[in-house]
């Protein structure tokens, strides 16, 4: 028979487990399906502007079985933004381009720009995920390469976005004329910083009254060098806000790459030379198909009413 001491240690040992399966029940079962919209205004637009509702959706990692998921991105078209920035990873398989189809409908036709990250051109493959409290994920195996000319046809003419990997362009949304500039990947070093100026310079800003900086992953390099060019606002995806967090904590436990913890999700701002602009990461609304949870961390899209200064 245990001694008293023994009993209660296994009584700790028992309550202890009884945590860690209830925390994977949550995690694994509910919070991964508890989708929320963040809400955020910002005040960047010119004196007696309209207000611009912009739709920031990142980090689907689609796959063709996830119904809950696609019906929710779907029926962020209610919310009626007049402009969608979507900050790449979208395919979460080789067939998640059957998913993404359904989920993104709605948004057809609404002005848009995305970028990539590393999931739209390889579909994801197991690993260890205590690897990431190391530092930045490195690629050591031959990734399944995805059909990324159709995300990309399907993106650009079918929904009607404009494409800023390593490019700029100007469009029009609710009354303004927007410039957004943007880099593929820079987790994958595909960001190509130094064709930017030339991008930019080549477009006719005359009339444009509101720049905008878009990157999958924000590495600090990322983030200094679109304040340097000008960006009002930045965003960005990648981190998943650390898909497992410390609930109540401010910091993410990880975010894969060198932004500080704390901005490893939601709305802040970034400093650089002298200009302080706003920064939203998005925490993303899917996870890779080998690591289906999320704990205190929710999936999310983020709505941000731009209004004037």
């Amino acid at each position: 028979m245990p001694t008293p001491a023994g009993r209660t240690a296994l009584t700790a040992l028992a309550a202890v487990g009884a945590v860690g399966v209830g925390a994977a029940v949550w995690g694994i079962g509910i919070e991964r399906y508890l989708f929320t919209v963040r809400r955020h205004e910002l005040r960047i637009l010119p004196p007696g502007a309209d207000p611009v509702r912009v739709l920031h959706i990142s980090d689907a990692h689609m796959a063709p079985w996830q119904h809950r998921k696609q019906a929710w991105i779907a029926s962020l078209a209610a919310l009626r933004p007049d402009f969608v920035v979507n900050t790449g990873d979208n395919m979460g398989h080789a067939a998640g381009l059957e998913g993404l189809r359904r989920a993104y409908a709605p948004l057809r036709g609404i002005p848009g720009v995305f970028v990539h990250g590393s999931n739209d051109h390889a579909a994801p493959s197991p690993r260890n995920p205590f690897k990431y409290f190391s530092g930045p994920s490195k690629i050591k195996h031959q990734p399944e390469p995805l059909d990324t000319g159709a995300l990309d046809s399907f993106l650009t003419d079918d929904l009607g976005w404009r494409d800023l990997n390593n490019t700029a362009t100007t469009m029009d949304a609710a009354g303004l004329r927007i410039a957004a500039f943007g880099v593929s990947d820079a987790h994958r070093d595909w960001d190509r910083l130094e064709v930017l100026p030339g991008a930019l310079a080549s477009l006719d800003r005359s009339e444009v009254t509101l720049t905008l900086g878009v990157t999958h992953a924000p590495y600090q390099r990322v983030l200094n060098d679109f304040i340097d060019l000008g960006a009002d606002a930045i965003f960005a995806g990648h981190t998943h806000g650390g898909q497992v967090r410390i609930p109540g904590s401010p910091k993410a436990l990880v975010a894969n790459c060198d932004i500080p913890l704390d901005q490893a999700r939601g709305l802040s701002t970034w400093a650089h030379g002298g200009r302080t602009v706003p920064l939203n990461v998005s925490a993303g609304i899917g996870h890779s198909i080998y690591a289906p949870v999320r704990f205190g961390c929710r999936p999310e899209a983020s709505l941000l009413t731009l209004l004037p200064r």
